[in-house]
């Protein structure tokens, strides 16, 4: 037998046993004569008062049935078809350590996989939301509705820096899910996740908000946006994309991740907040590509660690705000007025801190916007009203044509030193420093270590500067360490 119902089974048990001796023990003890009148004994039990501390109001705690009933209906389930290249590996040849390279074992064949993911429904003529990596190299998109139907769906848009990307499916006053507002949640505040972990749809669990403005370096990105949402939700595979929601059944957040040691729920889990979605997922529907404003400056955040390290030598006492350790000559902050050393305190009044940050503040905005950003400088604030620029250091709106170069190239990128440029004889450059399958540098067969000098005939001499290339990518020139020159010509 089960034990968990044993214990169930031994519990009844034991009510019933328990049942029958309070009925014995209302009766005369004593044997009963015949035509003897039974004397019944009533045994009641004084009430005694518990210890309430506080007084309970039914409409001061919250009633969580109303935000699950509603909100579980926009929230579906995604199966993802991927192919992938995989070594077709014989396996008499592995055994005898035969190399699999020289024979047909050796080749790469595409092979189909499945995963699943969850998203949300925000219109009723089906866009629906949900995370970049759900739907990454998908060759087909399958999504179940809470009511069962199924729906072929095509992806609008995605965006690896936040994590969040756009997909249609065909219908008709669809059930959906209202933004809610991120930036009005508190610390302790409950809120429902709602996904398809392990292939289980529909499920619901529920946390609190344990913290705001989370940055973990998590997202593959060197541009990435974070600012994560974290709960005690049970999140496990299968959630991300889901939807993170408030007691009013509004959308604060799209589940993505979780932090574990096992791959599944330890306690932590984090969603991106709506403020962040609902910016990127109309910059998809409307423009088919992020419209990224910058402000053009590198900086370090003002934490206990730089007061420690840096405050005495640069005059910073107190945490908050972001120091500005460097400015693009072409950037808006410089075009402004705001300079290398500055600290920058407050952008449209919202103050850096423990729960803003500068990346997670600039995301909402678009190029050609206007902020004021308040600085310190010298012991004064001063006011500073900028004109943000797009990733090519121009303040307009970027083309549905625009290439994220740095996203095609396929890689990661560092800056080089004074020393290498010397050796290479170069004047600028970045070195690769990873190439991933499917991008540009991967297709041209470029390697780790080799240094990018130009794209497209333009210098480079900044990682930033990939951002400033909007075209595709047709030529890229650069030299290896041993010193070996080489250029690639890509036909589109």
């Amino acid at each position: 037998m089960n034990r968990k119902w044993m214990f169930a089974g031994l519990i009844a048990a034991a009510l019933a046993v328990g049942s029958g001796a309070t009925y014995l023990i209302t009766k005369n003890s004593r044997s009963v004569q015949p035509q003897e009148r039974v004397v019944e004994k009533v045994v009641e039990i004084e009430k005694s008062p518990a210890a309430h501390f506080t007084a309970y109001q039914a409409a001061d705690y919250p009633d969580l049935t109303y935000a699950a009933e509603n909100a579980v209906n926009a929230v579906v389930n995604i199966e993802v078809t991927q192919q992938v290249q995989m070594r077709n590996v014989d396996p008499f040849l592995e055994f005898f350590g035969i190399p699999q390279g020289y024979s047909r074992g050796g080749e790469y064949v595409p092979r189909e996989f499945k995963a699943g993911g969850s998203g949300v429904i925000i219109s009723q003529d089906g866009y629906i939301v949900t995370n970049h990596h759900v739907v990454d190299n998908a060759t087909e998109l399958k999504v179940k509705l809470y009511d069962g139907r199924t729906f072929q769906a095509k992806v609008v848009g995605t965006d690896p820096t936040t994590e969040v990307a756009l997909i249609k499916i065909e219908g008709e006053n669809l059930p959906t899910l209202a933004f809610g507002d991120s930036d009005a949640l508190r610390l302790g505040e409950w809120v429902l996740a709602i996904g398809s972990p392990f292939d289980l749809q529909s499920t619901i669990t529920a946390g609190i908000v344990s913290a705001k403005s989370r940055n973990l370096g998590a997202i593959p990105n060197q541009y990435r946006v974070e600012s994560f949402i974290q709960t005690d939700a049970a999140v496990n595979p299968g959630n991300s994309g889901g939807a993170l929601v408030n007691t009013r059944g509004e959308l604060v957040g799209i589940n993505t991740l979780i932090k574990s040691q096992t791959g599944t729920y330890m306690g932590y889990s984090f969603a991106i907040p709506s403020a962040i979605v609902k910016k990127v997922v109309v910059d998809l529907k409307e423009y088919g590509v992020v419209q990224r404003a910058l402000l053009g400056v590198s900086y370090r955040e003002i934490d206990e660690e730089f007061v420690e390290t840096f405050g005495e030598e640069y005059g910073i006492r107190e945490t908050g705000g972001v120091y500005v350790a460097d400015v693009s000559e072409d950037g808006a902050a410089k075009a402004a007025g705001i300079r290398k050393g500055d600290v920058i305190t407050a952008i449209d009044g919202i103050r850096l801190g423990n729960n803003t940050n500068l990346a997670e503040i600039m995301s909402r905005y678009r190029p050609n916007d206007k902020v004021t950003i308040s600085v310190k400088r010298d012991g004064k604030t001063k006011q500073f009203e900028v004109v943000l620029r797009n990733k090519a250091g121009k303040a307009e709106l970027l083309s549905r044509d625009y290439v994220d170069v740095a996203e095609s190239l396929g890689g990661r990128f560092a800056e080089i030193n004074d020393r290498t440029r010397r050796e290479l004889r170069i004047e600028n450059g970045i070195r690769v420093t990873e190439v991933r399958p499917g991008g540009v540098l991967a297709r041209a067969r470029v390697k780790e270590g080799f240094v990018i000098t130009h794209i497209n005939d333009r210098p480079i001499r900044s990682v930033a500067d990939l951002d400033r290339v909007t075209g595709p990518v047709t030529y890229i020139e650069g030299v290896y360490p041993n010193g070996r020159a080489i250029s690639y010509s890509l036909v589109q």
